[in-house]
C-alpha cells in the first residue's frame, strides 16, 4: 500500500473514521450469509453503502460504543488533570453506562451515568438509537454493581475488541504495556473470558504502533510480546498466527476468512481484520473484503477500518464513503480531542473542556 505519508492527525482521524466507515458498510449485511449477500448485491458482494437503520452510512452499536470509550478516556484525562488521580477503567465504565441509558436502560449502579451533567457526546440524538446492540454488553452493564469491576461472565464475544481503538490513540505515547492493559481492562468491563479482553489489548497495541508509523507486521510482533506475559493467551496468539499464515501463503480471501471464523467472537474478529489489513492493496479493498463473509460483518469492517485508517490516514478513505457517514463531524472532532488533549491548558479544562467532558 503506497500513499503519501499521513500526519499524526490524519492517522487519528483515519482510525476512528475508518472504523465507522467499515461499520456502516457492514451494517446492511451483518446477519446475512455470504451467499445471501452475493444474491442481493452481485458476485462481488456489497461494495457501497446499502440502506440500514433508515439511511445510508448509518453506524451501529460498534461505533456508538467506540465513541463512548473515547469519551470515557477524555473525561478521565480531565479528572486526572483536575484531581490528580484517576482510575481510567472506572471512568470508562461510567461512559458505557451513559451509552446504556441511550439504549433505554437504567444502570443498577446508584447515582452513576452522570445524567445531571452528561456531557457533549450524550446530547447527539443519533446515539440514542438502538442499532442491534450486543446482548453481552447490555446485560453486563445492566448488572454492573461497581464501576471498574470486570464482568462476571465467560463471554468472549467481539463486543469488547470492536470498541477499544481509542485506547491506542489516547495512550499512543505511553508505554505499550500500559496501552495493552488499559484496553484489556476496558473490554473486561463487559466480557469476562480472557480471550474477549486480550484480543482488545492486541487491537489497542496495533493502533498505537500504526499511528506511530510502524508497519503492521512490526506491531503484530509487539502485540505478541504483550500476550506472551498474559495468562490464557493461547487462543489469541493462535488466531494471530492463523491470520498471518493465510496472508503469507496467499490463501484466497473467501477461504481464509471462512477458516478464520465468522467474527462473532473476539479472536475471530481480530484475526479476520488482521488478515484483511495485511493482504489488501488499499483501504477500499480491505473493507470490502472484511464485510463480505458469513458473520459479524460490521465488527470485522470496523476493526479493519481502525487498523488501515491508523496506518494510511483519513485521506485513504474513499470520499463517497465519508460524505454520507453518520456523525462524521462528531467522530472527527473526537479524534482531534484524543490527539489534542495532551496540550489542553488548565484554563481550557476549567472552561470549555469541562463543559464538554466533565471530569467524573
Amino acid at each position: 500500500m503506497k500513499t503519501d505519508k499521513p500526519s499524526e492527525r490524519e492517522r487519528f482521524r483515519g482510525c476512528l473514521l475508518g472504523g465507522a466507515v467499515g461499520d456502516a458498510l457492514g451494517a446492511a449485511v451483518e446477519f446475512m450469509k455470504l451467499s445471501e449477500i452475493r444474491s442481493r448485491f452481485g458476485a462481488g458482494g456489497i461494495r457501497d453503502y446499502a440502506p440500514a437503520y433508515g439511511g445510508l452510512g448509518r453506524i451501529t452499536d460498534d461505533t456508538q460504543m467506540t465513541l463512548f470509550t473515547a469519551e470515557g478516556l477524555l473525561r478521565g484525562a480531565v479528572r486526572h488533570d483536575t484531581k490528580g488521580i484517576c482510575h481510567y477503567p472506572s471512568v470508562v465504565a461510567n461512559a458505557y453506562l451513559r451509552w446504556l441509558v441511550t439504549q433505554g436502560f437504567r444502570p443498577a449502579v446508584e447515582g452513576e451515568a452522570n445524567e445531571g451533567e452528561p456531557g457533549w457526546l450524550f446530547g447527539h440524538p443519533e446515539l440514542h438509537s438502538r442499532r442491534a446492540p450486543g446482548n453481552t454488553c447490555l446485560s453486563a452493564l445492566r448488572l454492573m454493581r461497581r464501576l471498574g469491576e470486570p464482568a462476571d461472565n465467560n463471554s468472549k464475544g467481539c463486543g469488547g475488541v470492536m470498541r477499544v481503538a481509542p485506547v491506542g490513540l489516547f495512550a499512543s505515547r505511553s508505554d505499550t504495556g500500559h496501552v495493552f492493559q488499559l484496553a484489556v481492562d476496558s473490554a473486561a468491563l463487559t466480557h469476562g473470558h480472557p480471550t474477549g479482553s486480550l484480543s482488545a489489548g492486541v487491537l489497542a497495541v496495533l493502533v498505537q504502533g500504526l499511528v506511530q508509523e510502524a508497519s503492521l507486521p512490526e506491531v503484530l510482533e509487539t502485540a505478541r510480546h504483550c500476550l506472551a506475559s498474559a495468562p490464557s493467551s493461547d487462543e489469541t496468539l493462535r488466531a494471530i498466527d492463523c491470520a498471518q499464515d493465510h496472508a503469507s501463503r496467499g490463501t484466497p480471501a473467501d477461504q481464509a476468512i471462512r477458516e478464520l471464523g465468522e467474527g462473532w467472537i473476539a479472536e475471530e474478529a481480530l484475526a479476520v481484520s488482521i488478515y484483511c489489513a495485511l493482504v489488501a492493496t488499499d483501504f477500499r479493498e480491505a473493507i470490502v473484503m472484511a464485510v463480505n463473509h458469513d458473520g459479524d460483518s460490521d465488527s470485522t469492517g470496523a476493526i479493519t477500518g481502525n487498523l488501515l485508517g491508523a496506518q494510511l490516514g483519513v485521506q485513504a478513505i474513499p470520499a463517497e464513503w465519508l460524505a454520507p457517514l453518520e456523525l462524521r463531524e462528531v467522530i472527527t472532532e473526537m479524534a482531534d480531542d484524543l490527539l489534542d488533549c495532551r496540550q489542553w491548558s488548565a484554563t481550557d479544562i476549567e472552561g470549555r473542556i469541562w463543559d464538554k467532558y466533565p471530569g467524573f
